[in-house]
């Protein structure tokens, strides 16, 4: 017999029952799109993350300040003051720091009350300097940022991010027209672009105004001069590793820390975040692989039993087959082909319905799903290898027997 008379012969085997085929490649059909699906919400967050970061800027280092303590009880980093302006002017001066490329000191007060005539709305108020801008890699869709000029000034002026400025003026342009924070004017001068948020907050929905003017007028007196964070971007991606170095030992230097337990501000860098990050996810997408595999060898289990069923069924086939020259040979191909196809429907129709639940369950959840063809084809492939591993038995079984018993049986 050659191939396609086999894989014909297969075939009608599998239509001749079709409520039994159906149900033996139910459960590779189950584990296939468990499959699908779990790589493609895996691969989807880590995408989401990965534009999540993104939008923070590019080549970004994080430094917080050190911790209080109360008490006896630290409160843990970013709850002291121990950065200034001083410290982000020292990194910035590119002595001793050549693989930074900008430096962004913010301050920035929480759920501030931002009027326009009789609309208000409640914002976080950012506090920075003009190199914010390409530190935090964003864009303006109209008017200006904050230049050099309004923060020698302490100008009175604000560029609002998109969703603040809709909410604010709706369909209006903003810029030029004036909102009122802690009973002060401001003129609107620019309009960032929409970047979405990350993990902690609404990066559309903040409102941006000179360092100088927030550290007198929103968050403390004149005399203020610490920072909350600061922002470095690194001359690449490449130089990542030595910004962090140059900005550890400047800043180490400058407050005197001798020791990494004495230190008293911490350095977060996107790579640290990215790997913890898909570290997890990885690990998830692992056992929830593990979870569909467990799933697939029942199918396999399954496909073994049927095969073992339909080659009792057809001990006179076997028997009349070897009786007219069929080989053992012949005989195990036949029913590792059979065995194939209904791994192959299995992974199919799994394919299917992975595919199907992945473009339907992001309207029902904030993940995304990826699609990996790469993963399809593995899937397919491996429904294929289920269905010809557990065939294995049966069709040796088939092969084994003898012609005359076979001829005999019922």
């Amino acid at each position: 017999m050659i191939w396609a008379d086999i894989v014909g012969n297969g075939w009608d085997a599998i239509r001749s029952h079709k409520l039994r085929s159906m149900l033996t490649a139910l459960g590779i059909l189950i584990g296939i799109a468990a499959v699908v699906l779990t790589v493609g919400l895996g691969q989807g967050a880590q995408q989401q993350v990965s534009q999540q970061l993104s939008a923070l800027g590019g080549n970004l280092l994080i430094i917080s300040p050190g911790s209080s303590t109360s008490n006896g009880v630290r409160a843990g980093f970013g709850s002291a003051s121990t950065l200034t302006t001083a410290d982000a002017t020292a990194l910035s001066s590119k002595v001793g720091a050549p693989d930074i490329s900008a430096v962004a000191p913010i301050v920035q007060s929480n759920s501030q009350s931002l009027i326009n005539g009789s609309t208000n709305w409640t914002t976080t108020v950012v506090g920075t300097t003009p190199s914010w801008l390409s530190v935090r890699g964003r864009t303006l869709s109209a008017g200006r940022f904050i230049t050099t000029a309004d923060e020698a000034n302490a100008a009175a002026v604000t560029v609002l991010a998109s969703d603040t400025a809709s909410e604010l003026f709706g369909f209006l342009n903003p810029v030029g027209q004036t909102v009122t924070i802690n009973s002060v004017p401001y003129e609107v001068v620019g309009v960032l672009a929409s970047t979405g948020s990350d993990s902690s907050q609404n990066l559309d929905d903040q409102a941006i105004v000179p360092l100088s003017t927030a550290s007198q007028r929103v968050v403390g007196g004149s005399t203020r001069t610490s920072v909350q964070t600061i922002y470095v971007k690194a001359t690449s991606p490449t130089r990542l590793t030595g910004a962090y170095q140059e900005a550890n030992t400047i800043l180490s230097y400058r407050h005197g820390i001798t020791t990494t337990a004495s230190a008293d501000f911490s350095i977060t860098t996107q790579q640290s975040v990215i790997s913890t990050t898909s570290s997890v996810d990885s690990t998830l997408t692992t056992l929830l692989i593990g979870v569909a595999a467990l799933s697939l060898i029942v199918g396999g289990i399954g496909v073994m039993n049927i095969m073992l069923v339909s080659v009792k069924e057809r001990t006179r086939e076997i028997g009349l087959r070897k009786a007219l020259g069929g080989t053992p040979a012949t005989i195990r191909k036949q029913f590792l082909a059979e065995a194939s196809m209904l791994g192959l429907t299995g992974g199919l129709l799994g394919v299917a319905s992975g595919v199907g639940a992945a473009l339907i369950l992001p309207r029902f959840i904030t993940n995304p799903v990826a699609i990996s063809v790469p993963w399809i084809l593995i899937a397919i492939a491996t429904a294929i290898a289920i269905g010809v591993g557990f065939g294995v038995y049966p069709a040796a079984r088939a092969a084994k027997l003898s012609p005359i018993d076979a001829l005999r049986g019922e």
